[in-house]
């Protein structure tokens, strides 16, 4: 295994006082994904869960989702952990070209990263091994991931280290590619059209999963028979998103208003939506 595979016991505490935010998917986006799938869980996870987190979270999952961005700055190895990075303009994803990191070192990629909090949280019932992980750990971990690898400019350019490189203005501010899809779409949806809270994003996001979604939720729960979870599928699915998406039309201080904003914010609910339900379905399998 990759050094980063091992999570030593340590006392999890709240770091949110400790660490400035760094955004994925943004505090709410993640916020959201995990609020979805703890509704979704079956009893077993629902227990595994409860269990696996801290007393002061009080088993709200969402309350920790942007945990692992918080701890990049404890844990230096993880920051290559919450991306993947592809050929310039190919618009495709490959595990084994893709998963790497800056120092070409294999599985230290997003997609590695679910698979290994994956493997780790199946140990949960064995008393034997147990000790070898720091399992609630893994549960935020891949929490987390899987809220990542949903965001298509985390699985991006490395030219542009997706989109982290190219300036642009939100209407009149000025930021890059990359927080537009992490947090500006998010942020302009909620005071538009929810007064400015995020359960009334979560709650037309809930209703769109049981109503207009409700004949592609299978497909988007299903892994290959063999796999518990399937990060090279959202992934592929990523790339293609940012190039038909969060690339097209956009450059070097693009000025994005109302035509790209409303445009996009589909793709945004939508990779939001399939986040909350694949992070359950990934832990209902794990769990069972």
């Amino acid at each position: 295994m990759m050094s980063f595979c091992r999570v030593q016991i340590l006392v999890l505490v709240s770091l949110t006082c400790l660490f400035p935010a760094t955004h994925g998917w943004g505090i709410d986006g993640h916020f959201i994904i995990c609020r979805i799938a703890q509704a979704r869980l079956s009893n077993a996870s629902a227990d595994a869960v409860k269990q696996l987190l801290p007393d002061y979270a009080e088993n709200d999952l969402g309350s920790l989702c942007s945990w692992a961005d918080r701890v990049k700055f404890r844990y230096h190895w993880s920051p290559a952990l919450h991306f993947i990075d592809t050929p310039e303009k190919l618009c495709t994803y490959q595990y084994s070209r893709d998963c790497k990191d800056a120092n070409g070192e294999k599985d230290r990629c997003l997609a590695g990263a679910i698979n290994n909090y994956t493997n780790q949280l199946l140990t949960y019932s064995s008393e034997s091994t147990k000790a070898k992980y720091n399992l609630t750990e893994a549960l935020l971990f891949l929490s987390h991931f899987i809220g990542d690898i949903h965001q298509p400019l985390h699985v991006g350019f490395t030219e542009d280290k997706g989109g982290n490189t190219i300036d642009v203005h939100w209407y009149t501010r000025k930021t890059v590619l990359h927080h537009v899809w992490d947090v500006s779409i998010i942020d302009t949806s909620e005071e538009r059209y929810y007064n400015s809270n995020v359960e009334n994003l979560i709650d037309t996001i809930q209703q769109n999963i049981t109503g207009v979604w409700a004949d592609q939720v299978k497909k988007w729960e299903n892994c290959n028979s063999t796999e518990t979870t399937c990060p090279n599928i959202y992934a592929s699915e990523g790339i293609k998103a940012a190039c038909e998406w969060a690339y097209k039309g956009v450059t070097e201080d693009s000025v994005l208003k109302d035509a790209y904003f409303i445009s996009r914010l589909p793709i945004v609910n939508l990779r939001l939506a399939q986040g909350g339900v694949r992070l359950a379905a990934t832990l209902n399998r794990i769990f069972g």
